[in-house]
């Protein structure tokens, strides 16, 4: 496990986007999404504070969300940006200079269990950081003009990025600052921590940490709850 204090980012401005509702609280089986992530996180005992990054319109709400739920980690809600990677940002620059640790997960993720995060922070060590994965299922192909086949990947290779994703703070704040001053973009954060030169561990997460985008999305994770409650 990685010494000194974690601070575990979850961006969930754009939660909702695809979900039917402008709102960043989509629910499942009754509570928001961000709720379910908080409730984990808040039950890590390595994790010392989360900062959620919300749309402006919905940080009010959330500040009451988090009051009801009891949240005692979050101090801090951080305004989400209009991408992704303007949200975390936004997050890391409410880090004081305390945390030696960055957990970032992305609040559509709800599924997220304890032990993947432990695994995740055990795997920062030796590393410029650590990101949950699991291996590719389907047959990759690479498309090149009008949609056709330019090659197969080799899914023995192949793995699908998830998060959890862990990092050294100032590793973290470093990649994204050189992002910024570059103009660029990417969809995870370890991208940007490769780009800087950074060597980022795969530590095996889960199927069931599934990312909810669309309403079918909502209909795998209650069935999954169900799964996790009746045991094999």
């Amino acid at each position: 496990m990685p010494e000194g204090v974690v601070v575990a980012v979850v961006p969930a401005a754009g939660l909702g986007r695809r979900l039917g509702t402008n709102k960043a609280f989509a629910f499942l089986e009754g509570r928001p999404l961000l709720d379910w992530v908080l409730t984990t996180l808040e039950g890590v005992r390595e994790v010392a504070e989360v900062i959620p990054a919300l749309k402006r319109r919905d940080m009010q709400e959330g500040a009451r969300l988090i009051e009801e739920g009891g949240f005692r980690k979050v101090k801090k809600i951080a305004p989400g940006g209009e991408e992704r990677q303007d949200s975390v940002m936004n997050a890391l620059r409410l880090i004081d200079g305390e945390a030696r640790t960055v957990l970032v997960h992305d609040g559509a993720r709800p599924l997220l269990t304890p032990g993947i995060v432990r695994a995740v922070l055990a795997g920062l060590a030796g590393h410029d950081g650590a990101v949950a994965a699991v291996p590719v299922k389907d047959t990759v192909k690479e498309a090149g003009e009008g949609n056709l086949v330019k090659r197969t990947l080799r899914r023995d290779t192949l793995w699908a990025v998830q998060t959890p994703q862990c990092f050294p703070y100032e590793t973290l704040l470093k990649a994204y600052e050189s992002a910024a001053r570059a103009g660029v973009r990417a969809t995870d954060d370890a991208s940007l921590v490769e780009r800087e030169g950074g060597r980022v561990a795969l530590v095996p997460g889960s199927y069931e940490n599934i990312k909810v985008t669309t309403p079918e999305d909502l209909v795998v994770a209650e069935a999954l709850l169900r799964k996790r409650r009746e045991g094999p």
